[in-house]
């Protein structure tokens, strides 16, 4: 089992930008999957952006788009999410999680994901 941990959060204003990492102590494997989700208060938590560490194509949900981008570092078995032109509805807490089952195309299923990491908050003052 990959053990994943986030960073990078913080307080931002509208406008701004921030780039959250979350780093696997362990190995990951060209079959599986790395995903950002996200919990906002009161709210269940929603998928943000996926992608196959095989390098297959990334997803994102369409609010986030054109704004974030999710890249990795194999050498640091490390995922990135740059989130640029950020925007007060973009305050959460980030999750990471791994998605073990091989999927050829990267799923957006909160169900489909493991392993969580703890989260790091992500607040955009208007």
């Amino acid at each position: 089992q990959v053990h994943v941990a986030e960073s990078g959060g913080g307080l931002v204003q509208a406008g701004g930008s921030l780039r959250l990492a979350c780093a696997s102590s362990d190995r990951i494997f060209n079959d599986m999957a790395i995903g950002w989700f996200r919990q906002a208060p009161g709210k269940e938590r929603e998928f943000v952006a996926a992608l196959n560490w095989s390098g297959g194509g990334a997803r994102y949900i369409d609010s986030v788009k054109e704004r974030f981008t999710i890249f990795k570092d194999s050498a640091k078995s490390t995922v990135y999410l740059e989130m640029n032109n950020l925007k007060p509805e973009d305050t959460a807490v980030y999750f990471c999680a791994v998605d073990y089952s091989g999927r050829i195309r990267v799923s957006d299923r909160v169900a489909d994901f493991g392993s969580w990491g703890q989260g790091t908050q992500v607040t955009v003052s208007s």
